[in-house]
């Protein structure tokens, strides 16, 4: 299996829980990763700090790029960076990113990895959407994103809200093609 190279980008959308578990899950698979490669918006930061009471976003061991760096490796389609997940993802966030505004590090990179034909994975963190929302979606969409609403599954019968926000990621880590042990629908 090649080793994947990720971009990881956190947004001041409201669901850090996700960027964190998703974070601890790419630590664990380190033998699947090449890199992890992580920017977080101003309000990210904010966000992950009131949300989960900690600042757990500076303990991870990747390599972190401010915002607007634009010398960042994955700010160049020549890095080779396969795939980028931005969790969670604002509506603001999708909106440029549709329209091709790449005003800061994680719209250029999201823009990189379209023209490169490479995986885009938004996980979207709204409700409800207006038609603005859903037409920037049906843009990235049509541009090859893949849009992952942060909607969790219940089959599985989670009992913590980490584990309910874990049925998301664990969407993630799918769409990015890491081999993980976790819950599979068996039908009824």
């Amino acid at each position: 299996m090649t080793k994947r190279k990720i971009v990881v980008a956190v947004t001041g959308a409201s669901g850090a829980i996700y960027a964190k578990l998703l974070l601890g899950k790419l630590q664990s698979l380190q033998t699947q990763v090449a890199e992890v490669a992580v920017v977080m918006s101003d309000n990210a930061k904010k966000v992950w700090e009131f949300e989960l009471d900690d600042t757990d976003h500076q303990t991870y061991p990747f390599k972190f790029y401010a915002k607007n760096d634009f010398m960042a490796p994955f700010a160049s389609g020549s890095a080779k960076f396969d795939t980028m997940v931005i969790v969670p993802c604002s509506m603001g966030t999708l909106g440029r990113i549709a329209s091709g505004v790449s005003d800061d590090l994680i719209t250029r990179a999201a823009d990189v990895i379209l023209k490169e034909r490479r995986k885009l994975i938004l996980v979207a963190r709204d409700t409800p959407l207006n038609l603005i929302h859903i037409r920037n979606m049906q843009t990235v969409t049509e541009a090859g994103g893949i849009i992952c609403p942060a909607i969790p599954s219940y089959y599985s019968k989670p009992k913590t809200i980490e584990e309910l926000a874990m049925t998301v990621v664990n969407r993630v880590i799918d769409l990015i093609g890491l081999e993980d042990e976790s819950y599979r629908w068996e039908g009824i």
